[in-house]
């Protein structure tokens, strides 16, 4: 997909506004591949203003709490990816499939933060001896990421019943609609017949 500068989607956004033309005319007008895009700037202009239409320079970085946030909130309603972007101020929604991929692939682990540089290791051979407290250090290490894991299990769980209470509210909620449908129906068809017979 082609990169349009901020100056080139606040033209078209203007034009937009100005009432100069649909989003698909001034797609066509401008060469822009879909009038979809240009919809999605018109909306993240009214949402966001200036900021919407800008491609963020800095890498912002997200907490791990706060993809988890926006993952749970995805996941427990029935928001589309836009508008969960916009909501929390983010203009990049494209962000936001990528953390729900990475969560429904490998959990909670994959929305943690990436250690950067290499990894220390202890070089014991240089010691000539391992002591008692590097053994605990490591055993209390295996146990802190051994909670960690059951944390992270704990917090995909707790969102997948969310999903699933919301779902089952959806189908109760179908279910009384048809049940009321189904009496309405039956009602209807037991007049028609007192009709019939009183004639």
């Amino acid at each position: 997909m082609a990169k349009y500068s901020f100056e080139f989607k606040k033209q078209i956004v203007l034009e937009y506004l100005s009432g100069k033309g649909s989003s698909d005319f001034l797609a066509k007008k401008h060469n822009v591949p879909q009038g979809k895009l240009v919809r999605n700037w018109i909306r993240n202009y009214n949402e966001l203003g200036d900021d919407g239409l800008r491609r963020s320079r800095e890498n912002k970085n997200y907490s791990f709490d706060f993809k988890l946030h926006v993952v749970e909130l995805y996941l427990s309603s029935e928001v589309s990816y836009q508008d969960l972007a916009i909501s929390q101020g983010i203009n990049n929604y494209a962000m936001i499939t990528k953390w729900v991929n990475d969560f429904r692939i490998a959990g909670p682990d994959a929305l943690r933060p990436k250690k950067k540089g290499r990894k220390k290791s202890l070089d014991l051979k240089k010691k000539g001896k391992i002591t008692e407290s590097v053994v605990d250090v490591a055993m209390v290490d295996t146990s802190a990421e051994h909670v960690r894991q059951l944390e992270d299990e704990l917090l995909k769980l707790r969102i997948e019943n969310a999903y699933l209470k919301e779902l089952r509210r959806l189908r109760l909620e179908e279910e009384a609609l048809l049940k009321k449908q189904r009496e309405s129906s039956t009602a209807s068809e037991e007049n028609s017949n007192e009709k019939i017979f009183s004639q």
